[in-house]
């Protein structure tokens, strides 16, 4: 299979489960609520050495938010429900309850919650105060610029972690770019976040190493520098691989990014497209590049 000349290699992402959600942040204007969207999905790349994988998934309209202000849509994955619920408390209280004019509320109505709003309350030091509006509970915690609004609950559900797909270029710059553009088209989807830096991955990583410390290391098979020296994967006129990384809500969101993700990424000096997975042992999702794209 070519798409605009570049190589699409008969291959699978190998994805795995983690637990999902999603939190609509609003404050008084785009700014503020951009500062607690960065802050609060701030190292949250990889749960190898994060607790949590993290990203900023839309900018919302006034119209689209529950206290009609400027927001933005934040999904949040973790390995257990446990783990996510710990992961929300101290970010929500550290990132976003500490941001100026912002509130937060629940984005994902699933019977399961998560008791978020419920802990962070106790930080109102008695003076918490809670309001019913229908079957939703919410908290109004005083801090010092007025009100913290905080939803008591928050829903989650089994997602996708680990999606992903591989640029092979000739160069640096090219990899940059269609990486770049990927990003760009990708970020249309709903559902889903790139969890890494800009949505890009330098480093990207194999399972073991010959430390017995490390649960993970340099994917050496596709780092140009290597070949030559380990058992490579890469064409000869290769010298960037940039990998790109997909959480969603559910398998199908992360297949429609990788579709256009992959599309997008067809750009000149690139020379194919592969994915990373580890013979199906790691996950239970396999995102065949033929099938998608096909």
């Amino acid at each position: 299979m070519q798409i605009e000349g570049v190589k699409i290699k008969d291959t699978f992402a190998e994805a795995f489960s983690l637990y999902g959600t999603r939190l609509i942040i609003t404050a008084i204007n785009r700014k503020w609520v951009m500062e607690a969207a960065r802050s609060v999905t701030g190292f949250a790349t990889s749960i190898i050495g994060c607790g949590c994988e993290a990203g900023i998934e839309m900018e919302l309209a006034g119209e689209d938010t529950p206290d009609g202000r400027p927001g933005v849509a934040v999904l949040i994955f973790s390995v257990s429900p446990e783990e996510l619920e710990k992961q929300l408390v101290a970010r929500l209280g550290q990132a976003i309850m500490t941001c100026p004019t912002t509130a937060c509320y629940n984005g994902l109505p699933t019977e399961k919650r998560l008791e978020v709003g419920a802990k962070i309350r106790f930080f109102g030091d008695g003076w918490q105060a809670s309001k019913l509006v229908g079957e939703t509970r919410y908290w109004r915690i005083p801090v010092m610029d007025g009100e913290f609004v905080v939803e008591e609950g928050f829903g989650y559900c089994k997602g996708v972690g680990g999606g992903n797909f591989l640029i092979l270029a000739e160069s640096q710059e090219a990899g940059l770019e269609a990486a770049t553009c990927a990003v760009e088209a990708m970020g249309q989807v709903p559902g889903v976040i790139l969890p890494f830096p800009g949505g890009v991955v330098r480093s990207g990583s194999k399972v073991g190493s010959r430390y017995k410390f490390l649960t993970a290391s340099t994917n050496t098979p596709y780092c140009p520098t290597l070949a030559g020296r380990v058992a490579s994967e890469l064409p000869p006129n290769v010298n960037c691989v940039l990998e790109i990384v997909i959480d969603g809500l559910n398998l199908e969101a992360v297949e429609e990014a990788t579709r256009v993700g992959i599309r997008a990424a067809c750009r000149p000096g690139v020379v194919e497209i592969t994915a990373g997975n580890y013979g199906g042992k790691l996950g239970k999702y396999h995102i065949h590049l033929h099938k998608v794209m096909g």
